[in-house]
């Protein structure tokens, strides 16, 4: 399971089953992919030595980093400046990044684009935009004084009977190990939950403890929308025990554009009660998909989906439900 995809489920089943099971395509907005290019200039940032991650080495790495973004996704830059955006912002989720695997995820689009804009103009008013939240990171942190064990980092792993205690262990037969199959949620060899996901640093605090964090590119969003950002770390944070037997000493999101960030400190009691969240809201899937039964949840959320034509709240008609995955289906990594 990843965040974004038990996100989508919690947020709206139907949506879920666009995503993980139809595969519907979604383009992506211009908030999103200047969020996956500031997270790649500071992925970069971090490979240099520490007394090199300077703000003029971050910012002379926006143009190289999308170059190849452009190479990496041919026709990406037609599709986003050729014609104006046909959505609003989502502030909550405020221009997330691409996911960083073959899977879709969030969408968002920018604000104003009532009439189409030049394309020259266009693009230079958002790379500019790319510059300022490459700036604004350097008034959250100074990253010469981090030390980050990890960037970008895949983690997955089973949950097992310490963090599940009562669950019974090996293969599940029937609809169960691959229902997400295309977004990588899915039962492990043993029977546990296989919780996948990208986790955008690992810090090493002087103390030896662990920090996740996260990068926003959005606004700070409302209560509702921080839920969800502290879903997401709590998800890695539980990731992180079952691998190493630890629990991150902080969990701490950057929301760039605000020049603000939120910190939480979990403690084990409480992600042992989030992993049996986590497996209950994976029965549920995997309920949901047996039945083939995901309805539409009307929201707030709803005037940014890229769905509303084939959603039933919306007037309209779901395509003929595919069916479950296979369970031969290779798994591909998600986003969260």
């Amino acid at each position: 399971m990843s965040p974004s995809r038990a996100v989508d489920f919690r947020t709206c089943p139907l949506l879920y089953r666009y995503r993980a099971i139809d595969r519907l395509p979604e383009l992506p907005g211009r908030p999103q992919v200047r969020g996956t290019l500031v997270h790649a200039v500071l992925e970069r940032l971090f490979a240099l030595p520490a007394a090199e991650r300077t703000r003029e080495a971050a910012t002379a790495m926006v143009g190289p980093a999308w170059v190849d973004l452009v190479i990496s996704s041919p026709g990406l830059a037609d599709a986003l400046f050729a014609t104006p955006d046909p959505a609003s912002v989502d502030p909550a989720a405020g221009g997330e990044p691409l996911a960083r695997e073959p899977d879709g995820s969030e969408q968002v689009a920018e604000q104003g684009q009532d009439r189409p804009v030049p394309a020259d103009a266009g693009f230079a008013r958002w790379l500019a935009s790319v510059h300022d939240l490459v700036e604004a990171y350097f008034v959250l942190e100074d990253p010469a004084a981090v030390e980050a064990e990890s960037v970008e980092l895949l983690v997955e792993t089973e949950l097992g009977p310490a963090l599940l205690p009562g669950r019974e262990t090996g293969p599940e037969t029937g609809p169960g190990t691959g229902p997400d199959a295309g977004s990588g949620a899915e039962r492990g060899p043993g029977g546990g939950l296989l919780l996948r996901g990208f986790v955008d640093r690992i810090d090493v605090l002087p103390g030896g403890g662990l920090r996740v964090v996260d990068y926003k590119t959005g606004r700070i969003p409302q209560e509702s929308g921080e839920a969800a950002a502290m879903f997401q770390l709590k998800f890695y944070a539980l990731a992180l025990l079952q691998l190493r037997g630890t629990v991150p000493d902080e969990l701490r999101l950057l929301y760039l554009p605000a020049g603000q960030w939120l910190s939480y400190s979990p403690d084990a009691d409480e992600l042992r009660r989030f992993a049996r969240v986590l497996d209950a809201l994976w029965t549920a899937i995997r309920t949901a998909g047996r039945e083939g039964d995901f309805p539409p949840r009307r929201s707030g959320m709803c005037r940014f989906c890229r769905h509303r034509e084939r959603c039933p709240e919306w007037g309209g008609t779901p395509p003929p439900y595919p069916g479950w995955p296979s369970t031969d289906e290779e798994p591909l990594p998600d986003d969260g």
